[in-house]
C-alpha cells in the first residue's frame, strides 16, 4: 500500500517551504519517524519525518523547489524495509533493537523513550549539559535524568515513569532540536543492554554543536558551498544568529565569493598568542556554555548596531534611605515582602520615561516604535552568567508589587528556572552593579532598548549641604543610550528625573 508524504503545518502565516535536503533516495528503506527531508521557511527550518516504515518509492518535489502546506512531497510503499534503519518509535517491545534478541530479561517491560521536553518560544535547540543517571541506572518516576542548556534557561528532563535507563543517544556536550529522543528507558527495572549505535540523525546535531554557532547553517548552503568551493568564512549569513541561508551562498556567488563576513565574527578568528609549554601544561580549556556565548554575541552586536553613548550624575540617596528605615518594618508586616531600593528606581525610572519617551522607545527599520507602556527588565547574575528577566506593566504596579515580582525573578533566576516569556518584551534595563561594589562603569545596552540604568555602589562622601560640608551617601548613575534615536538634552534630562525622584521620593507620590 502506498502512503503519501505531505508538507506539515509550518507556522502562523507561513504558507509555503522549500525543500532544503533530502536524507533519503528513492529505493532507500526507512523507518517510522525516521527523516525524510528537510524544509526551509523564511522562519525556521522542518523536518519532515516518515508516516510509516517502508520503502521510499517517489521524490515528487526535488531539492531547490518550493512547496505550500499539505502538497505532496514523495511516496512510500508500506512494509517492505527488511532492514530498517533505525528502531520503530512506537511500543517495540522485545523486537526493539535497544534490547538485544537474546536477552533474558524480555519481561523486563516495555521501552520508553525519553525526549526533549517543551524548550519554550522561539527556541528550537538545547545542548546536553549533563547526564546525572548513566545506562543501567535504575530510576523513578520524575527523577531526573539530565540537564539541557538553551541560549537563555537551563532545563531538567525527569524520567517519565520508573523503570531503567538502557540507552543514551544524545552524550553530554551534543546539541540536540526540540522533540528529539534523549535516551531509552526500560519500564519496570530490567538489565541494561550493551550500547548501540547512535541514530544517524545525531550526526547533525553533533555537528551543530562543534561549530561553535547556536544555529547550524540551512543544510541547503553547506551543499552549495561545498560544490561551490566557498567556506563559511566568504559567505555573510542574514538567517538567526548569523545562521547561513541559500540566498547567502547564492549572492556570494553573484559577487564572486568576495562577500565579507560581519565584523562580530572577526573575533573567533583571531588566532592565540603563542603559549610555552611549561605554561601550556598548566591551562585548563573550557567550553562556553550556550549563555555566556549568547551574551557574548549580544554585547558585541550591541556595540555594532547602536551609536551608544553614556552619560553620568550622581544622586545623594538620603531621602530614600531614610524613608526605607522609617517604614521598612511596617512594610515587611503588611505586604511580606522587605522594601529594598529597587523599587525605589523602577519608580524613578518610570516617572522619567513618561517625560523622556524615546529612552523608552527602539528603532525598528526606519521606524521608530514608541511604548506607552514600560516593561521593565531587571539585569539578574546567576552562576551561568547575566539574564534579564521582565517586569511587566511596571509603571502601573505599587511598591509593593514591585518589590514581590522582583524577588520572584530573582529566584527563579537563580535557580535557572526562568521561561522565555520572562525574559522578553523589556522596553528598559536597570542594572545594578553595586552589589558587586562597582563605583563606576558604563552598562551595555540590551538590544532592541534604547537605554539603561547603571546602579553602582552608595558611598559616604564630602558634600556640600546649605553652606556646609556633611557627609552623605552617594550613589553615582550611568545612563548608556542609543544616540540614534536619544538626543543629549533626553538622556540628561532622564537622568536628572531619576535623581530628583530619588532625592525626594515624595515627588513619586505626587507625580511630579
Amino acid at each position: 500500500m502506498a502512503t503519501e508524504v505531505r508538507v506539515p503545518t509550518l507556522g502562523e502565516s507561513v504558507s509555503e517551504a522549500t525543500i532544503a535536503t533530502w536524507f533519503k533516495k528513492p529505493g532507500d528503506s526507512v523507518a517510522v519517524d525516521e527523516m525524510l527531508c528537510e524544509l526551509e521557511t523564511d522562519k525556521v527550518t522542518v523536518e519532515v519525518p516518515s508516516p510509516a516504515a517502508g520503502t521510499l518509492q517517489e521524490i515528487v518535489a526535488e531539492e531547490g523547489e518550493t512547496v505550500g502546506v499539505d502538497a505532496l512531497l514523495a511516496t512510500l510503499s508500506e512494509g517492505g524495509s527488511d532492514a530498517p534503519a533505525k528502531p520503530a518509535k512506537t511500543e517495540a517491545k522485545a523486537e526493539s533493537t535497544s534490547k538485544p534478541a537474546d536477552d533474558g530479561g524480555a519481561d523486563s517491560g516495555e521501552s520508553v523513550d525519553v525526549m526533549v521536553p517543551t524548550l519554550g518560544e522561539s527556541v528550537t535547540e538545547a545542548t546536553v549539559a549533563t547526564w546525572f543517571k548513566q545506562v543501567g541506572d535504575s530510576v523513578e518516576a520524575d527523577e531526573m535524568l539530565c540537564e539541557l542548556e538553551t541560549d537563555k534557561v537551563s532545563v531538567e528532563v525527569p524520567a517519565p515513569q520508573a523503570g531503567t535507563l538502557t540507552e543514551i543517544l544524545a552524550k553530554e556536550g551534543e546539541t540536540v532540536q526540540a522533540s528529539a529522543k534523549l535516551a531509552v528507558m526500560s519500564a519496570g527495572g530490567g538489565a541494561a543492554p550493551a550500547k548501540t549505535e547512535a541514530p544517524a540523525e545525531s550526526a547533525p546535531a553533533a555537528e551543530a554543536a562543534g561549530s561553535g554557532k547556536d544555529v547550524d547553517d540551512a543544510p541547503s548552503a553547506k551543499k552549495m558551498m561545498a560544490e561551490a568551493g566557498l567556506s563559511p568564512d566568504q559567505v555573510e549569513g542574514t538567517g538567526r544568529d548569523g545562521r547561513i541561508m541559500k540566498e547567502d551562498v547564492q549572492k556570494a556567488l553573484a559577487a564572486g565569493g568576495a562577500a565579507a563576513k560581519a565584523p562580530e565574527r572577526a573575533p573567533a578568528q583571531a588566532p592565540r598568542a603563542p603559549v610555552a609549554a611549561e605554561d601550556a601544561s598548566r591551562e585548563e580549556r573550557v567550553k562556553m556554555t550556550r549563555l555566556r556565548q549568547t551574551i557574548a554575541r549580544r554585547l558585541k552586536e550591541a556595540q555594532n548596531s547602536a551609536a551608544m553613548l553614556t552619560t553620568y550624575n550622581e544622586v545623594d540617596m538620603t531621602g530614600v534611605m531614610e524613608l526605607r528605615k522609617e517604614y521598612k518594618d511596617l512594610f515587611e508586616k503588611k505586604h511580606g515582602v522587605k522594601l529594598g531600593f529597587m523599587s525605589f528606581f523602577t519608580k524613578a525610572c518610570c516617572h522619567a520615561l513618561k517625560e523622556v519617551p524615546d529612552v523608552n522607545a527602539e528603532i525598528d527599520g526606519t521606524d521608530v516604535v514608541y511604548k506607552n507602556f514600560v516593561h521593565m527588565g531587571i539585569a539578574v547574575g546567576t552562576p551561568t552568567g547575566l539574564v534579564v528577566p521582565v517586569v511587566r506593566d511596571a509603571d502601573q504596579m505599587s511598591f509593593a508589587a514591585i518589590e514581590k515580582k522582583i524577588n520572584e525573578l530573582g529566584a527563579r533566576a537563580r535557580d535557572g528556572k526562568l521561561s522565555m516569556a520572562e525574559m522578553q518584551g523589556g522596553t528598559f534595563t536597570i542594572s545594578n552593579g553595586g552589589v558587586y561594589g562597582s563605583l563606576m562603569s558604563s552598562p551595555i545596552l540590551n538590544p532592541p532598548q534604547s537605554g539603561i540604568l547603571g546602579m553602582h555602589k552608595i558611598q559616604d562622601r564630602p558634600m556640600v549641604v546649605n553652606g556646609e560640608i556633611k557627609a552623605r551617601p552617594m550613589m553615582y548613575l550611568a545612563l548608556s543610550y542609543d544616540h540614534r534615536i536619544v538626543d543629549g538634552k533626553g538622556a540628561v534630562t532622564f537622568l536628572v528625573r531619576v535623581k530628583e525622584a530619588l532625592e525626594d521620593p515624595r515627588r513619586l507620590l505626587m507625580d511630579l
